[in-house]
């Protein structure tokens, strides 16, 4: 059966170490119809990153030009780069019945809802003792840096009441499946069933 319904914006947000990327890398993996928003950036690409595939690279002045068009969704500038997220892009995908998701930080959140409806979700570790264990774990931080990277992370977790669902990364398993119950149950609601059903629905009622 064709779907004909729009799709669902997706807000995944987590401090650094939670494993969202694991996690998200692998519900990809297992669900159809699902993408992760490709960003704008002014930073250089990397070895091995491809245009329209990790971002779009476009320099400062086109960037610029975005914002003042209103073209973004949610933007930011991290150091001395910047990254934003095309509204018209994702407004695109979801008219296509794609569901997209956002990976972006709190801040990040609240500037997208306040333009648009997303399901959010926050990933939390499961304790602080374990997230510095992952931290650590990377072999290539300094004590400094992880330390910096802990108060950033508190700060993170501070604002996971903002969010629609919660769930802990202690069981990667669990959590995956935890994180696959909220995309079906979004999939399953009437406001997409409604669409997507129509024919049966039109059959049944008859």
């Amino acid at each position: 059966m064709k779907n004909t319904s729009t799709g669902t914006l997706y807000i995944f947000s987590a401090p650094s170490g939670a494993g969202k990327t694991s996690l998200v890398t692998a519900l990809l993996n297992d669900v159809d119809n699902i993408m992760v928003s490709v960003s704008h950036t002014t930073r250089a690409a990397r070895e091995g990153e491809v245009d329209g595939g990790h971002y779009h690279f476009i320099d400062i002045p086109s960037f610029e030009k975005m914002v003042g068009d209103n073209a973004f969704l949610e933007h930011a500038k991290v150091f001395d780069n910047y990254y934003g997220t095309s509204q018209a892009a994702i407004e695109a995908k979801l008219a296509e019945g794609i569901d997209v998701i956002l990976e972006i930080d709190w801040q990040g959140a609240r500037q997208v809802r306040e333009r648009m409806q997303a399901t959010s979700v926050f990933i939390l570790p499961p304790s602080r003792g374990e997230l510095e264990n992952r931290l650590k774990g990377r072999g290539t931080d300094s004590q400094e840096i992880i330390d910096r990277r802990m108060s950033d992370a508190i700060s993170e977790m501070e604002h996971y009441a903002e969010y629609d669902y919660i769930l802990v990364n202690d069981d990667f398993d669990v959590a995956l499946a935890e994180l696959k119950a909220v995309v079906t149950a979004q999939r399953l609601h009437e406001s997409r069933q409604k669409d997507h059903l129509a024919p049966l629905l039109t059959q049944l009622l008859a």
